[in-house]
């Protein structure tokens, strides 16, 4: 489970446009490597994932999510600043959490943000179960 929240804590994805050509990237297979993306949520001033790692190290992965959402909206003159944070805060789910509830908390954090009553009125997230193509 991983957290990294925007430079100095702005609500720049708020902006429509921008939290757009975010998820565009975080749906980005190349995002990810051989890392597989099971849920995600992207909120105003941070996002949440859940990954299942392989063989690229994390810190790898994370600055290249990072360095592509921020190419992404600088390209598309949506940004000219600073997008992120340094650093990422990570927690390693045990062999006893259950994968499963981990991603139900990730995208519930709209619902206990206030910003929605139910995950599907929130429109930045995902996860691996609700596409019928990825394997569970």
């Amino acid at each position: 489970m991983l957290t990294t929240t925007t430079h100095h804590r702005r609500c720049l994805f708020e902006d429509p446009m921008r939290a757009r050509v975010a998820c565009q990237i975080i749906h980005s297979n190349s995002t990810w490597g051989d890392t597989r993306l099971l849920a995600w949520v992207l909120m105003p001033d941070h996002w949440h994932g859940l990954l299942q790692l392989r063989d690229e190290p994390l810190a790898r992965v994370m600055n290249r999510f990072k360095g592509n959402v921020t190419r992404a909206l600088h390209a598309s003159c949506l940004m000219d600043q600073r997008i992120w944070d340094r650093g990422f805060h990570d927690h390693a789910l045990r062999a006893d959490e259950d994968v499963r509830q981990a991603a139900r908390y990730i995208v519930a954090n709209p619902i206990r943000a206030g910003f929605a009553q139910s995950a599907l009125d929130y429109p930045y997230w995902n996860a691996v179960w609700l596409d019928p193509e990825q394997p569970s």
